[in-house]
């Protein structure tokens, strides 16, 4: 039964572009489609839709292998939020995979306890909650150790380094070298950070899932594995005890938020998450433009610019009041009236790194998921038996009670902006997305959704379009390389001040600091994925020829 979540104490460029855009014969048949940041996991999740696995067996192998393959933006210390729709007719839920802060914390905590070491990491969900959608929503059609052996093959067999992977080793190195097991894994031997086609093996990490497979994820909350979390932590002054472990709880399955946008029912996380931002969001831009969004691209980003900027400055100046009796206040935030509103007020005073991937299998089941250990590469400190990152989630709490429901306390959630999304029409599902990327998530899953719905471009067109961002205090990004006088000017008139990131991995077109989409629509009938540009990952779609072996 869907539950509101009540507080416990115990949770494509590949190498290059790789999007599928197959048009199916009449003949054939749809089996599936994925689409992640990395072509080693998509091809896991592809693996076990061959299998006969439905979208949440593959999404378990897709996750794991995520982990293993991209390690900057997730793995298994983390947390993994789940938003599934079962296919035609039903109501889509959440799988609410929340870490949780440690029950146990210091009277006085420093501001870098939070972001890196082992003081950092929050409790990790992400075991749990595939083991909990594995247990009550696979398909029994593939066994748990199945699901976790495309991860073995790639910790032991090792993967290739990407464009993407290598700009995050470049960047983020010298804070891998300040642990020597980190060092260890995510160095080379020679000392020089990762390059393009180097081949990256994480014997530690195979070790670890090895266990996994044999013993159950409970390996990883009340094994040897947890024992050897609980030893580590206490090694380093962590604040994660093995009766953190032990009591940590089954993720709860809740409603989504869901509003009518454009004839489209959109479903999306609730909070902690920031879905009810992106959502407001796509309100703001349909209160702007109720038909088509304008043809001009400065218009365009424009357009962007002020639903984003109010959605981003509601929920800085009027944060949700709490993360579990939310509804009413949710509701009201999310109106299509509230929108209204908003841009009356405003227009007449003119003058983070995670991952996320999306399954659909040959039923129409859709699961959109997003996972992360925070910042890139997590604490930057990792197990030194089984070589996994611990997650940095502890930086999303705040140390100073402003009457949030931020603030710093044990046994609680932190604060996210994950919006895993999926759009149905007549119950059947439309689009499956999601983004990493902070509070950028927000921004470009409204992007996409707006582009792909509003503008009529292709999944294709909408994940590779470059991309904006508006905060709170009026600074705005601009990815596109040159900003034209025109839109200087209309920025100019708001107040907006132009900033340009610095986090270091960008390459001479795209910057992953605007997200990293990964997506899969039904275009004309026909399933069509896609790969953000700004990652190295790949999207595939698979039918099955009638009496014929599976054709990607």
């Amino acid at each position: 039964m869907l539950q509101s979540i009540t507080k416990v104490c115990f949770i494509c460029v590949a190498i290059s572009l790789s999007s599928a855009c197959y048009s199916a014969p009449e003949s054939n048949a749809f089996k599936g489609a994925v689409s992640s940041a990395s072509p080693e996991a998509t091809e896991a999740g592809l693996s076990v839709l061959r299998q006969g696995g439905n979208a949440i067996d593959a999404a378990v192998a897709v996750s794991l292998a995520l982990g293993v393959s991209e390690p900057a933006g997730s793995g298994i210390a983390g947390q993994t939020v789940m938003l599934v729709h079962p296919g035609s007719g039903k109501k889509p839920f959440v799988i609410h995979g929340t870490s949780w802060s440690p029950s146990q914390l210091p009277e006085r905590v420093e501001p870098s306890q939070l972001r890196v070491g082992h003081t950092a990491s929050t409790v990790p969900s992400t075991p749990r909650v595939l083991d909990f959608a594995f247990r009550n929503y696979g398909s029994g059609q593939v066994s748990w150790s199945e699901l976790v052996q495309p991860a073995i093959n790639i910790a032991e067999n090792g993967f290739v380094i990407g464009p993407f992977r290598e700009r995050s080793f470049r960047y983020y190195g010298d804070s891998l070298r300040n642990q020597p097991e980190a060092k260890a894994i995510f160095i080379r031997h020679d000392g020089k950070d990762f390059q393009v086609g180097d081949i990256l093996v994480q014997s530690l990490t195979a070790k670890m899932l090895r266990r996994i497979a044999e013993y159950g994820a409970e390996d990883f909350y009340s094994g040897e594995i947890a024992v050897s979390i609980a030893k580590d932590m206490a090694t380093h002054q962590g604040w994660i005890t093995l009766e953190d472990l032990n009591n940590f709880p089954d993720p709860q399955v809740v409603e989504p938020l869901v509003i009518e946008y454009q004839g489209y029912q959109v479903a999306t996380l609730p909070p902690p998450f920031g879905g009810w931002v992106m959502l407001k969001a796509l309100n703001l831009i349909e209160q702007q433009y109720p038909n088509s969004l304008p043809s001009n691209k400065d218009d365009k980003a424009i357009a962007f610019l002020d639903a984003l900027h109010l959605a981003h400055l509601s929920r800085f100046e009027s944060p949700v009041s709490g993360f579990y009796e939310y509804h009413e206040e949710v509701d009201a935030k999310i109106s299509k009236q509230e929108a209204a509103r908003l841009l009356s007020n405003y227009h007449n005073e003119l003058g983070g790194e995670t991952t996320h991937f999306s399954v659909v299998d040959a039923s129409g089941m859709a699961v959109s998921v997003t996972q992360s250990i925070d910042s890139y590469f997590g604490a930057k400190v990792v197990n030194p038996d089984y070589g996994f990152l611990y997650n940095n989630y502890m930086q999303s709490f705040r140390l100073i009670d402003d009457g949030s429901p931020y603030g710093l306390k044990p046994n609680d959630m932190p604060y996210s902006s994950m919006a895993a999304s999926i759009l149905s029409k007549n119950g059947e599902v439309e689009l499956v997305l999601g983004s990493p990327g902070s509070a950028r998530i927000i921004s470009a899953v409204a992007q996409v959704i707006a582009r792909w719905v509003q503008a009529g471009e292709t999944i294709e067109e909408a994940v590779a379009a470059h991309r904006v961002h508006a905060i709170a205090n009026k600074n705005v990004f601009i990815e596109q390389p040159e900003v034209s006088a025109n839109l200087m000017q209309k920025m100019a008139l708001r107040g907006f001040t132009l900033r340009r990131p610095q986090f270091g991995v960008a390459d001479s077109v795209y910057d992953p600091y605007f997200g990293g989409v990964h997506a899969i629509a039904r275009q004309n009938g026909v399933w069509q994925g896609a790969a953000d540009p700004r990652r190295d990952g790949k999207a595939t779609v698979i039918y099955r020829l009638v009496n014929e072996d599976d054709r990607p």
